[in-house]
């Protein structure tokens, strides 16, 4: 556009001077009419020369513009790339993080099933040590073990629950329930400590022994025995993996092992509560607490 702007300059710069020379000093008889055409055709290219200028002044300003164009289009496509890498890097990131969400559940289940093996473990021992007191029942009472079935019993044969010493008669399960859990509230910790152990020895398969347990280490916390309290809740987590207060249990123990300066454990705890129970109260709690001494929720 340049070297055009150019060549016209030079060409119209050649034809005044050429209107020059040839309206020089001539003699007077050649003011003719060959002088007043030439003049006319040298005005005619002037004003060619003008108009295409004119057109080359033009297309250059549209040339600028489309350059212009070509450069907004540019950095809007820039903007969009970088718009696009964002949005790839967030996606890429939340895939990281639901593939650790169910590396947690699925550590979670195995968890479970760990604790339902050791369960079912101590189900069967309390089977097995339930058959030998009714065997060891039955001769003390002068039975034969043939007779201890349900077609001989004789009164009392079977009159103590499971875990149940001979002879002895085991409290009413909810009277006794309640009425620790009022001794509890009422701080009397030794006497509701005693009442709950006796949920635990006659009714070991209820699910009251696991609401009991519970309370036990809640004891332990409150006199600041934390590793009984820990002894407790692990108790709970073992033997009563089902039972409401499984949550509440994992809180308390991952509470007591912060007071025991035992941070490392304790963090655990509290995260393993959300992986397991993430919709409970007591998640909501450990959030809280994990936030509270500077820990990460998730452990990445």
């Amino acid at each position: 556009m340049q070297r055009a702007r150019i060549h016209c300059n030079r060409l119209l710069s050649a034809v005044v001077l050429g209107l020059v020379l040839t309206c020089g000093p001539a003699p007077a008889h050649a003011a003719s009419k060959e002088i007043i055409e030439l003049q006319t055709q040298v005005q005619q290219l002037l004003d060619m020369v003008q108009r295409l200028q004119s057109t080359m002044d033009t297309r250059f300003g549209v040339l600028q513009n489309l350059a212009q164009q070509t450069a907004d289009n540019a950095t809007q496509m820039s903007a969009a790339v970088n718009a696009l890498q964002q949005k790839l890097n967030a996606q890429s990131d939340a895939g990281n993080g639901k593939i650790d969400a169910v590396s947690g559940q699925i550590q979670s289940l195995n968890d479970s099933v760990d604790e339902l093996k050791s369960r079912i473990a101590k189900l069967d021992k309390s089977v097995q040590d339930l058959q030998s007191q009714l065997q060891n029942q039955a001769p003390a009472a002068g039975m034969t073990p043939s007779a201890a079935g349900p077609a001989g019993a004789g009164p009392g044969a079977m009159s103590s629950p499971a875990g149940g010493s001979p002879g002895s008669q085991a409290p009413p399960l909810q009277g006794t329930y309640q009425a620790a859990v009022r001794d509890y509230n009422a701080a009397h910790y030794n006497v509701a400590a005693g009442e709950f152990q006796d949920v635990l020895h006659y009714y070991p398969l209820d699910d009251l022994a696991g609401s009991a347990q519970f309370y036990l280490g809640e004891i332990a916390y409150r006199q600041q025995d934390y590793s009984d309290a820990v002894t407790a809740y692990n108790a709970v987590l073992e033997g009563f993996p089902g039972s409401p207060k499984a949550p509440a249990a994992q809180l308390r123990k991952g509470l007591a092992l912060l007071q025991m300066n035992k941070r490392d454990a304790g963090i655990h705890e509290l995260r393993l509560l959300i992986q397991r129970h993430p919709q409970t109260p007591e998640a909501v709690q450990a959030r809280t607490k994990l936030n509270s001494i500077g820990a990460k929720i998730s452990g990445r």
